[in-house]
């Protein structure tokens, strides 16, 4: 370890930021530490107004070269960005796992190889990207996909580079640079990336990643007028001031928000798999946007789904999530688990059962937990609590199924067990969502759109939808005979 470098686990992390492909220092650092014992991980270089100019600065300067770059160029970038995230999975899950407290088997296994896939996919998709020719009263069209200019990528700490390079692959695959704000919380790995794209030969400047506290660094950033695009995830009101920031230029925004997803259970529903989807919702402690919090569950089946759902639910094994057989690791942060405990606590205050959990544990560890007995106006039902804690209502038809469903301000996702074709495609069709999923959870293909409805967010990305984001498409005509007329 050196003045401006920590070590996890044998790996070596720069905790400066990295600007125009240099290591820069800022005069202020914040202090990051794991979830997982609270130990001090080290001190990061703390950006702010000057990081931030310098960084959009150095992505203006590198975006006409970038932006010029053949497809197959910038492709073969990508492609060798993928090659050293598959080289250091190791170095990359034990650090995320340390620096965030999520599974370290999830991402050994599937959350570092999907980074890899996402530089793989949009570089694969950028060279099969256009649109065909057509015309208009015998005048040809053509539409392509300009880049836009330097683009700022906020991000959020519960998946921190699964979801950075989700946003960072396609800007860059479209001809954009980037600046990077990885969260506070969890900034460890957006350094590493950094790394390992200079390494890859992605030239300097057209990355950029700076450290800071929110509105510290985050202002000066979505403000600037150089900025072309903003792709934000993480909360409603820190949305809201983002929007209201870039709204002075007209920078155009992607934001993913937060979820209060339902899950629908019918009473024709295979019940252990219902079960298994309802128990799946724990999933990274419960830090998981998309997750069905809120377990709408037919009333003639209520009772036994609730039994088989508590045997399950309480052989979940919690604790250090290096290890192998752990299913639950800690919360985030001791502010998160203050906000977790505040939410079940005025829950129970209000009349709601703790089925199982509704509890702390040791550290930053809160037990999963199950509510029933809430009311649908209640706090916990529709505010969102990012943490292990699940819902339970009933609901005697489809009608009163989907008017539960839908009665929030959120709209991200929604998932639904029946096993009836005809009622799938009759409630899915009803439901306010981004995504829903049928008998299934967490299927994700890069191709389809992803994105919220209502609060849960603006616009799309994935496939197609990304590269609309991250470019200016044009649309060019050309008269009929046009190069005959001044021969």
């Amino acid at each position: 370890m050196t003045e401006h470098t920590l070590t996890v686990a044998g790996v070596t992390v720069d905790t400066r930021h990295w600007i125009g492909g240099e290591r820069v220092a800022s005069a202020g650092t914040f202090t990051d530490t794991s979830p997982i014992d609270g130990a001090v991980l080290g001190e990061i270089a703390r950006g702010g107004p000057a990081e931030a100019a310098a960084a959009v600065a150095a992505a203006k300067a590198a975006f006409p070269a970038w932006a010029a770059t053949p497809r197959a160029e910038r492709a073969r970038v990508l492609h060798a960005i993928a090659d050293g995230v598959e080289k250091r999975i190791e170095e990359l899950a034990i650090v995320e796992t340390t620096d965030n407290g999520a599974l370290l088997r999830s991402h050994r296994r599937g959350v570092m190889p999907r980074v890899a896939h996402n530089f793989r996919f949009f570089a694969d998709w950028l060279l099969t990207l256009d649109h065909d020719d057509f015309e208009t009263r015998g005048h040809n069209n053509h539409v392509s996909w300009d880049p836009a200019g330097p683009c700022v990528l906020i991000t959020p700490w519960n998946a921190p580079l699964m979801l950075a390079t989700w946003k960072v692959a396609p800007a860059l695959a479209a001809g954009n640079t980037v600046v990077l704000k990885p969260a506070e919380w969890s900034p460890l790995t957006a350094s590493l990336l950094a790394d390992i794209t200079a390494e890859a030969g992605l030239p300097p400047g057209v990355l950029n990643v700076v450290q800071g506290h929110g509105a510290e660094i985050g202002d000066a950033l979505t403000s600037h007028p150089d900025v072309r695009r903003i792709s934000f995830t993480g909360s409603v009101p820190t949305a809201r001031r983002i929007s209201a920031s870039a709204a002075a230029n007209l920078t155009p925004l992607s934001l993913e928000l937060g979820g209060k997803s339902p899950l629908l259970v019918f009473a024709d529903a295979d019940l252990d798999l219902a079960v298994d989807l309802a128990v799946e919702q724990y999933d990274n402690a419960g830090q998981v946007c998309l997750a069905a919090t809120r377990i709408l569950v037919e009333e003639t089946v209520a009772e036994e789904f609730t039994r088989r759902f508590v045997d399950k639910a309480t052989r979940l094994r919690q604790g250090d999530p290096r290890d192998e057989a752990t299913d639950i690791g800690p919360n985030i942060h001791p502010r998160q688990l203050e906000k977790i405990d505040g939410f079940v606590r005025r829950a129970v205050a209000a009349g709601a059962r703790a089925v199982i959990g509704g509890h702390r544990g040791d550290g930053q560890y809160y037990a999963p937990t199950l509510l029933t007995d809430v009311d649908q106006d209640a706090e916990i039902v529709q505010e969102e609590v990012f943490g292990p804690v699940l819902t339970l209502q009933t609901f005697t038809d489809e009608d009163e199924a989907v008017r539960l469903a839908n009665d929030t301000r959120f709209g991200l996702a929604a998932t639904l067990a029946t096993g009836d074709p005809e009622r799938a495609e009759r409630v899915s069709a009803r439901l306010v969502a981004g995504t829903v999923w049928i008998n299934c959870f967490f299927v994700r293909d890069l191709q389809a759109p992803f994105g919220g409805s209502r609060h849960s967010g603006v616009g799309r990305e994935g496939g197609t939808w990304s590269f609309d984001f991250y470019c200016d498409l044009k649309n060019t005509v050309t008269a009929p005979n046009g190069w005959n007329n001044h021969g």
